[in-house]
């Protein structure tokens, strides 16, 4: 009987502490929820970024969720959000626990997922040195060679053009990290089946209800042999570090060798200075999470280009008439000619603007207390930036919000308004920000100029002649990642000219190869 009344007496402190806590603060507006599981049935788990953007009409920019207990803090405007992740990064920077994820499957050394602390700004100061914009001219080379191929395959075998993107941007991440050759397919490379592989197995493991464990914490002091999920993520975590380790390994040996000089990011974190104390399997895993954060964002933008360009073939045509003007016919486009390809800059800004990849950033997490405009936002809240939001924020663009208009980033001679401004929000905020931006927008230029100087694309027609140009209505969600709609299209070259000059290309880079894969 006793027992019975200290639980109840227990209960009753515990409840009517978190009511006076609630009470007592004043938390930001947002959807009223039910008892005990707040607005939990109330997030969908596809397009959350609609349903979050649709709230910000009626509660304002920024948006307080409950769900079953625990507190989101949802930012849909570029004022708050900039006022809270980069003004207060301190206390904005961390992560949330992600316990299959981050610490079991990753062994809690994914930069991307890493709390804040000792560690991962170790390997951010280590990540700017290798990727930041004076470093991005040591892996222009590559990219170029990239460009080429995909730009070859696109012409020769334009019905299977999402699988070579998907061999493109594999191919650039892993030359960019590991000093890899050009990768001419999927086929008999391990080292691209191993990292594809992790990628999908990451995505499962982050995908809302997956594991009941992140729900039920309790659940992570089952030990393995009763945890089959713990047993699994181990086992895997286990496999990822032995291979991440003699990837780096490789490429550590041949730099100590001399056998040949290395431009890759594995090479350059083993520079003096670069390191900053971090061991070699932090090292291994640094590199390894590099494939993980590019692959996909940057393949899904890519492929948003090329639905684009039959969306909008003026648009296709104006870039072309640009091109031929600065470049002409007679080579391939180079680094050498962005800084007088303003359209095509303008067309990367828009397409990152309109159709994010990921339309919701990864979640940051609150390590203290604070408030904002009179509003509560306790530690431990989950906030999220709501990136296809911010990118429609009525006080940064103009009236043209819902339009794909690369010319908002031109001024009336046609010149970049501001080369240094990114235009948008993909990149994320503050020190969580995409630390290989420079990098990335350089993969796209490359191959953006290359693509559009070669080829008109052009849709897919039916059995009797007509386009075929799907809805915008008909993207696809997965996740947190956004599609566009499926669609095939024909690539021809634009002038006599293209395909002898591709072929020439491609043909001098394949012959430079004089390493295998793995």
């Amino acid at each position: 009987m006793l027992n019975r009344l200290l639980g109840f007496c227990v209960v009753c402190i515990v409840l009517g502490t978190v009511l006076y806590r609630r009470k007592s603060h004043r938390y930001p507006p947002g959807p009223p929820g039910l008892p005990l599981v707040g607005n939990l049935f109330q997030v969908p788990l596809k397009k959350i970024w609609i349903r979050l953007d649709s709230w910000k009409k009626i509660y304002g920019p920024i948006l307080y969720l409950n769900l079953a207990g625990q507190p989101i803090i949802v930012l849909n405007t570029k004022k708050v959000t900039v006022d809270l992740l980069e003004r207060r990064a301190t206390n904005y920077s961390s992560r949330p626990r992600f316990i299959v994820a981050g610490e079991y499957l990753n062994g809690g050394w994914n930069m991307i997922l890493t709390e804040y602390g000792d560690i991962w700004r170790r390997m951010r100061r280590s990540s700017e040195y290798a990727l930041g914009l004076k470093a991005t001219s040591q892996y222009q080379p590559a990219q170029s060679d990239e460009a080429v191929l995909l730009a070859y395959d696109l012409i020769h075998s334009t019905n299977q053009w999402e699988n070579h993107i998907f061999r493109a941007v594999a191919s650039s991440i892993t030359s960019l990290v590991y000093d890899l050759p050009p990768l001419t397919s999927f086929e008999d490379y391990p080292t691209i089946e191993f990292l594809l592989d992790l990628v999908r197995r990451l995505e499962a493991a982050m995908y809302p209800g997956s594991y009941a464990v992140e729900f039920l914490p309790i659940l992570d002091w089952l030990p393995p042999w009763l945890a089959k999920w713990k047993r699994e993520a181990i086992k895997d975590c286990q496999r990822y570090t032995s291979k991440f380790e003699r990837m780096f390994s490789n490429v550590k040996d041949a730099s100590v060798k001399g056998e040949k000089e290395q431009s890759s990011f594995c090479a350059t974190v083993l520079e003096p200075g670069a390191r900053h104390n971090l061991s070699e399997r932090e090292l291994a895993w640094l590199a390894g999470s590099l494939f993980m954060a590019g692959y996909e964002t940057s393949s899904n933008t890519l492929s948003w280009f090329m639905y684009f360009m039959i969306l909008f073939p003026e648009i296709q045509a104006k870039a072309q008439e640009q091109l031929d003007q600065v470049v002409e016919r007679s080579r391939l486009p180079t680094f050498a000619d962005a800084k007088h390809l303003p359209y095509i800059w303008a067309i990367i800004k828009e397409m990152l603007r309109w159709r994010p990849p990921v339309p919701i950033c990864v979640p940051h997490a609150t390590v203290a207390d604070d408030y904002y405009e009179g509003y509560f936002i306790p530690k431990n809240s989950i906030v999220i930036p709501n990136i296809w939001s911010i990118n429609r924020d009525p006080e940064v663009y103009d009236d043209r919000i819902e339009d794909f208009y690369p010319e908002r980033y031109l001024d009336c001679d046609g010149n970049l308004k501001d080369a240094l401004d990114e235009g948008h929000f993909a990149f994320g905020f503050g020190h969580r920000s995409c630390v290989g931006r420079h990098v990335a927008n350089n993969t796209l230029f490359v191959d953006i100029a290359t693509i559009l100087w070669a080829m008109k694309i052009e849709p897919a027609k039916d059995a009797y002649g007509k386009s075929i140009v799907p809805s915008i209505d008909d993207e696809r969600a997965d996740g947190i990642a956004l599609h566009p709609p499926k669609c095939q299209f024909t690539c021809t070259p634009r002038f006599d000219e293209v395909d002898m000059i591709l072929q020439q290309a491609r043909d001098d880079i394949l012959k430079g190869t004089r390493y295998s894969r793995e």
